[in-house]
């Protein structure tokens, strides 16, 4: 596993709670401009597991509407207002400023049945203003455009392309746009959040952000945990003043305040730093989504703070797309931006004792777990649900395409780009609807970048070193090693994929569902933000 050194800086605690990007960037003699000097909360100094776990709600219907697709037949209709709000983050914490949606962060859950479709309104009840800083040099954030303006993505959904929420198809508030999820696909963890051309990176950070969950028949046949026994988790990090207020970091240029990345100096769950969790002496199922902006998790159990304790074991059920075909124990796994992995953990072991959750050298969550005997769901079965991997003789192209990273003089980056060409330049990925094509990301840069393609599901084929010099100065790929071994939730299906530095990374998707156009992307959201998306059409079948 390659991911950069300083993709997991703040998570292995070489830098110190409470401290700017602009410290993890000169650790690395990569400089940024000086900022302004700020208090700056040491989030590591606060108390721990004192406050409980929050749980976001299930989202009920608003009553029934017409379907879009078919105007006699009414389907669930939901109203999300997205508003601002004031919510502690830690009970030694004044309130933070908020965005939501539902006003909370993360918003309420929506949990819908396999083909059964349902239309959400999103409404934006947002202030005129933003209170992040505004990079007006980047492409599509220009001073031309209302400072505050959002439309969702409802990220692994298979949805048509007016649901699907097209970076430029923002509306400002006042306004609402309403989506129509036909919800055909498998049973899995997808989530909801801005896609806001210019402006994501800020609308995720400021709290838009939420989790969708698609149950079906196959699901409901297992003997999962179930109820009050799954919980979601929804990690990311962010960074704070000393009066609750986000620290969101700058280059220092008031011109051109955006930086390549945002590392927070506290991980949060479910809203909150170093949660507690009181559960029973049984199994639980877990649903995590990593929402970050940038970070990369390395998550695993542990039965003492100490990291040094060993490993506690727990099962991989699920990745992005569904249910794997077999539970796989492990006691470690790496999470990147936009990924969800569905965990089984069974506490029984551990009666009356403490669990906790880290990533490498960060403990940030702790599981108190009871005394009392408590009834548990039956063992889980060796089958989840039959294999199928895709053939690479089933596709009838092959693309490859780069992921880059211009950087200046200083070794700043300035412009991220996918296959060399920016956002506005002319479509050149256009698969046919119902075709399978072989993806090839070849990445030219020191980190690992999450790439999300929108509509479709896919299968990692494979991830390997290659030899940079030679194809920066021919274009030849040549391999320089075998293919790293795939981690057993990559053999799953899939919708964001870890391309790790000065790596290949290959994939096999079919384009089903739906022609139009979508956009594919790097989730680092500070680079999505700068020209580090692509859109795509999808053609209607021959």
């Amino acid at each position: 596993m390659t991911i950069s050194r300083r993709q997991f800086l703040l998570r292995s605690g070489l830098v110190a709670a409470g401290t700017a990007v602009r410290d993890a960037y000169a650790a690395h003699e990569m400089p940024v401009a000086a900022e302004p000097q700020v208090s700056l909360l040491d989030t590591n100094s606060l108390a721990r597991y004192v406050d409980e776990l929050p749980l976001p709600p299930i989202m009920r219907s608003a009553g029934l509407r017409a379907s879009p697709v078919n105007r006699a037949v009414r389907i669930p209709y939901y109203r999300i207002n997205m508003r601002p709000f004031q919510a502690p983050v830690h009970r030694d914490v004044p309130p933070t400023s908020l965005w939501g949606y539902g006003g909370i962060c993360p918003g309420p859950t929506l949990e819908v049945r396999r083909d059964q479709p349902v239309q959400v309104e999103w409404v934006n009840q947002l202030p005129a203003r933003h209170f992040l800083p505004i990079d007006h040099s980047l492409h599509g954030a220009g001073r031309d455009v209302p400072e505050v303006r959002t439309v969702v993505h409802l990220h692994g959904g298979r949805t048509p392309p007016e649901s699907d929420g097209y970076p430029e198809n923002w509306f400002v508030p006042g306004k609402s746009a309403t989506c129509y999820y036909p919800n055909g696909q498998d049973a899995t963890a997808l989530f909801y959040h801005d896609h806001a051309m210019g402006i994501t990176r800020l609308n995720t950070v400021a709290g838009l952000t939420g989790m969708y969950l698609i149950r079906d028949e196959l699901e409901d046949s297992l003997p999962l945990p179930r109820g009050p026994y799954e919980i979601p988790l929804v990690l990311f990090d962010r960074s704070f003043n000393s009066d609750g207020s986000l620290y969101y970091s700058t280059s220092g240029n008031a011109d051109s305040p955006w930086v390549s990345q945002y590392y927070g100096s506290a991980i949060l769950v479910n809203g909150k730093i170093f949660p507690n969790l009181r559960v029973q002496p049984r199994k639980y199922r877990f649903r995590v989504l990593n929402s970050s902006n940038g970070s990369f998790y390395r998550l695993s159990f542990g039965t003492a703070a100490d990291v040094a304790a060993a490993g506690v074991e727990f099962l991989q059920i699920g990745s992005e797309q569904g249910l794997l075909q077999a539970p796989v124990a492990l006691k470690e796994l790496i999470v990147g931006p936009g990924e969800r992995v569905d965990l089984v953990l069974n506490f029984a072991p551990w009666r009356g004792k403490q669990v906790y959750l880290r990533t490498d050298a960060a403990v940030f969550m702790q599981f108190q777990v009871g005394s009392a005997k408590t009834e548990d769901s039956p063992e889980l079965p060796g089958m989840l649900r039959p294999a199928f991997r895709m053939q690479e003789s089933a596709a009838t192209r092959t693309r490859q395409l780069t992921i880059g990273d211009s950087q200046d003089r200083l070794g700043q980056s300035s412009v991220m780009l996918l296959n060399n060409t920016p956002w506005h330049m002319p479509v050149t990925e256009d698969p046919r609807l119902n075709s399978t094509e072989i993806w090839t990301f070849i990445n030219l840069t020191d980190d690992s970048h999450p790439i999300h393609l929108h509509l479709v599901r896919f299968q990692v084929l494979d991830r390997r070193p290659f030899d940079l010099g030679v194809f920066q100065l021919t274009g030849k790929v040549v391999y320089t090693g075998p293919p790293d071994a795939l981690s057993p939730g990559e053999l799953g299906w899939k919708d964001t994929v870890r391309v790790d530095p000065q790596s290949i990374a290959r994939i096999i998707v079919k384009f089903e569902g739906f022609a139009g156009r979508y956009v594919w992307h790097c989730h680092m959201l500070e680079h999505e933000d700068n020209e580090m998306m692509r859109p795509y059409d999808v053609l209607p079948s021959g």
